[in-house]
């Protein structure tokens, strides 16, 4: 089971929110109140490197992306210049491509088979 843990703070301070799910899509951050709050995160699928943590500068899937796979954890999403910028994300256990990302985006659909929190 995968394990993705929000922060609003840098270096994985402050409020969080931890999801464990096979996937989870969030169409709007504020359904969450987390909206434009991410500052850092963790992504933790045991030993399989397959995951894949979207987040999105606008709600519905849109604005500009960043994209971070496997296990990972960024203390500081000013390094990407996404501090504060997150409104909606997609995370996944599979290898999103660039191309699917773009199809989500034109859609503004999550892929099949992910629950997804609307608002």
């Amino acid at each position: 089971m995968a394990r993705l843990t929000l922060f609003d703070g840098r270096n994985f301070q402050d409020r969080r929110l931890q999801i464990r799910r096979r996937g989870l899509a969030i169409r709007n951050m504020s359904a969450i109140r987390f909206d434009n709050d991410l500052s850092s995160f963790r992504l933790r699928r045991g030993n399989a490197a397959n995951a894949t943590l979207v987040l999105f500068s606008q709600a519905n899937y849109q604005g500009s992306f960043r994209v971070f796979r496997g296990n990972t954890a960024i203390a500081n999403l000013s390094n990407f210049n996404f501090n504060n910028r997150t409104s909606s994300l997609i995370f996944i256990l599979r290898n999103l491509t660039d191309a699917q990302i773009r199809n989500i985006q034109s859609n503004a659909r999550a892929p099949r088979g992910i629950a997804e929190i609307r608002r």
